[in-house]
């Protein structure tokens, strides 16, 4: 194929001339805006040019002057613009190292786990509604493809926008009746997350984080618009703002939003401290602050908002907002709250149908463990149950409300009888935001890669089904090698194709409580047969009196296992012979202190362990630093990622999960640096759902977030191998990955339940 490629010359004041060339088919434009716009081009330039770049091409680093905005011009003519001011990077995430040896990015395949998503299957649905709140038979409105969630009608058709996740990553499409496939809308292609859409007047308005915010622990969300019918973004969250929730009024004039503000995250997710704001839909700069403490906002007509939060007696609870016509007044509050629902019971994501007196709700109820959608009568004060007589045992989710007030929706678990995506793969492949680096979530925890990267060692479950299973890292076959016995936190021996250390008892547990590290070995030759099940042989390698011992981690020479034990009290790194274990006397200590050293991570040169520790702050035990060491117990170190020594981003990291990359000048881990991406009382249970991945070099240089969505992401392993053409074609899934029974197996919100309410 030829290609055609434009040279474009820049000049700008602050900025020397640069010549880039693009393929004709997707020129970029540079224009006013903020620094990640220059980080994008420049990524650009050297990802997707066919021939080496040199640096003196790279675009120059940020300054403070006025910026330029870059925006991606193709064939339906996308354009990103604003009408707020841009602001420059907060210097403790900038990092300018020279790094002339190292490839700019990372390469391989990354696979992780997600809490509860692969178990989700949400599909959208509807039913009518009838005089007095009653409703007809239920009927899907989406394919039964992946996940399909987050909808709003368009019009009393059940034309219907929402989100997807079919193309791995969130996506905005619009399901139309008479057509059996959703049809994409206009997103953001560098974007891993949208979320929230909602048509009104032929335009599009929905939440997107491809834009990185000023400085670390803040969400990248930001409300965004373009037209249905072609992608002409314009951004309408000032920039170092974080907006969660929209919602337009009934005439299109007004839009609100569940708002951050600029400040950064504060750490919580039960109730996000967001305000509401509204904004002109003609105007986005003139925001006004209409209520403090609040969020999921939803209209009626242009002058009333109903939203949800957490009252003082402890349930949750929906309030109404009644506006002044004028919104164009000062920020002071004078606006008059008033609580609609009673306490008892807890609702949520309010949507208002239009007669001025109904909501759709959705409800947790003392006497039942499920989410279900209701109507409350705000006149009579009466609830009118819908979901609870169609589906008793599945969650509801996050009710909407067509523009004629015809038909109620909501997205829920699918059911297993249902046509359509039955099955959850063993492994399925995500966009990347780094062209050479794959992206794969596992049905699973805790994989690990073999040495040849053509198995996957990893946890099932931690309850009845627990097991340590090997997977086909194409996803086509799996063999089981322990059932009925909890096993978490693998590693694959680079040495030994034929052994993976693992750990044997409850997870996440004291220091006293009796887990064990394993050896365990089996005959490589089983995996090339028919059977699900492989005999193994498991050494237990730590002694049963010692009591907590985990997070095996292999050396690469198969000769040592460095662990993480409780045995004097603490949580600190022992290491033993990998074959013996420390029955012969060849266990060494390799951390001592009254903290918490886990999740040791070996490098493949063989020359340091990273891991994570609260060694900095031992009264913390829920913020994590990167700390490496060397085998030999000298040269510790903490390296510092979000913020130099001493500061505040330093003290907010909470860093797990370390993995190196092939040649050791990389780490993969999961933290909390983006802050959460939806409201959590609108999902299924997250225990962290601020759990990102991310890429750093061993410098702290160099930070790249690989996942952004509203899921805790965790148990990532680094597959990196010498024979590119493993990496990118072994290691792509294969036409025929298996799969389990989709059963809708997720846990609801534990902390939105009664036994939380404050007595």
């Amino acid at each position: 194929m030829t290609h055609h490629y434009i040279l474009i010359l820049i000049l700008s004041s602050g900025f020397s001339v640069l010549l880039a060339l693009f393929p004709s088919s997707s020129i970029f434009i540079l224009d006013r805006c903020r620094s990640t716009r220059i980080s994008m081009l420049r990524h650009l330039i050297r990802t997707r040019l066919p021939f080496p770049v040199p640096r003196a091409l790279s675009l120059p680093q940020p300054v403070a002057s006025p910026l330029l905005l870059l925006k991606h011009f193709n064939p339906r003519c996308s354009v990103i613009s604003s009408p707020t001011p841009p602001t420059t990077h907060s210097p403790t995430h900038t990092h300018t190292h020279t790094h002339a040896h190292m490839d700019p990015n990372p390469t391989g395949s990354i696979v992780f786990s997600t809490l509860d998503r692969p178990h989700y299957g949400f599909d959208l649905f509807s039913v009518e509604l009838g005089p007095a709140s009653t409703v007809s038979s239920e009927r899907r409105l989406t394919d039964a493809i992946s996940i399909n969630f987050n909808g709003q009608f368009v019009d009393d058709d059940q034309t219907l926008v929402f989100i997807s996740e079919r193309t791995g990553s969130s996506r905005i499409y619009l399901s139309q009746p008479g057509f059996s496939s959703p049809k994409p809308l206009p997103y953001i292609p560098t974007s891993l997350f949208h979320d929230r859409p909602v048509i009104h007047n032929g335009r599009l308005y929905f939440i997107s984080a491809h834009e990185q915010p000023d400085r670390l622990f803040k969400s990248w969300c930001a409300l965004y618009s373009t037209r249905v019918d072609e992608l002409d973004v314009t951004r309408l969250t000032p920039y170092g703002t974080v907006d969660y929730s929209p919602a337009v009024s009934r005439s299109g004039k007004f839009i609100a939003v569940a708002s951050y503000g600029s400040r950064p995250w504060d750490g919580e997710f039960f109730e996000l401290h967001t305000n509401l704001v509204v904004f002109p839909q003609s105007d986005p700069n003139n925001r006004v602050t209409v209520c403090e403490r609040g969020g999921w906002p939803a209209w009626s007509g242009d002058s009333t908002i109903y939203f949800h939060r957490e009252a003082e007696d402890g349930w949750w609870s929906i309030f109404r907002l009644d506006l002044p016509e004028n919104l164009e007044l000062s920020s002071e509050l004078h606006n008059t709250v008033t609580r609609v629902t009673p306490p008892g019971l807890h609702c949520i994501t309010p949507a208002a149908l239009h007669d001025g007196k109904r909501i759709a709700v959705a409800t947790r109820r003392c006497e039942r463990e499920f989410r279900h959608i209701e109507i409350f009568d705000t006149e009579s004060k009466t609830f009118s149950p819908v979901t609870e007589s169609l589906n008793p045992t599945i969650n509801h989710y996050n009710p909407f409300v067509s523009p004629g007030s015809r038909f109620l929706g909501y997205h829920r678990f699918r059911g297993e009888s249902i046509e359509g995506v039955s099955t959850i793969p063993y492994i399925e492949s995500l966009m990347s935001p780094i062209k050479q680096l794959r992206m794969f979530r596992i049905n699973g925890f805790f994989p690990s890669y073999s040495a040849d990267g053509k198995y996957i060692a990893f946890n099932y479950d931690f309850g009845s089904n627990s097991s340590l299973k090997i997977l086909k890292s194409d996803g086509t076959k799996r063999w089981t090698l322990i059932k009925g016995r909890t096993a978490f936190g693998n590693s694959w021996s680079p040495a030994e194709k034929h052994v993976i250390y693992t750990s044997l008892g409850p997870i996440f547990r004291s220091v006293t409580e009796t887990v064990q590290i394993a050896r365990v070995e089996f005959n490589q030759a089983d995996l090339d047969g028919d059977g699900e099940d492989v005999k193994c042989d498991v050494k237990i390698l730590t002694k049963e009196e010692t009591g907590n011992n985990a997070f095996p981690a292999c050396s690469p020479d198969g000769k040592s296992v460095v662990f993480r034990s409780g045995r004097s009290g603490h949580k600190n790194l022992y290491i033993v012979d990998s074959v013996d274990g420390e029955f012969n006397g060849g266990i060494r200590r390799l951390t001592d202190g009254a903290w918490i050293d886990t999740m040791p991570s070996w490098s493949p040169k063989g020359d340091l362990i990273a891991f994570s520790s609260n060694r900095h702050n031992p009264d913390n035990s829920r913020k994590f630093g990167l700390y490496v060491v060397k085998p030999d117990g000298s040269d510790m170190r903490r390296i510092y990622v979000a913020g130099p020594e001493g500061s505040n981003e330093a003290d907010m990291e909470r860093i797990n999960h370390v993995y190196f990359n092939k040649d050791g000048e990389w780490l993969l881990f999961t933290a909390n640096f983006g802050g959460v991406s939806t409201e959590p009382v609108s999902w299924p249970n997250q225990f962290q759902p601020y759990g990102d991945l991310y890429v750093v070099r061993l410098d702290g240089s160099g930070l790249r977030r690989l996942t952004c969505d509203g899921y805790e992401n965790g148990t990532p392993a680094w597959h990196s191998g010498d024979d590119d053409e493993l990496d990118m074609g072994r290691l792509t899934l294969g036409s025929e990955v298996g799969g389990d029974q989709l059963r809708g197996e997720f846990r609801e919100l534990r902390w939105l339940s009664c036994e939380f309410v404050k007595q």
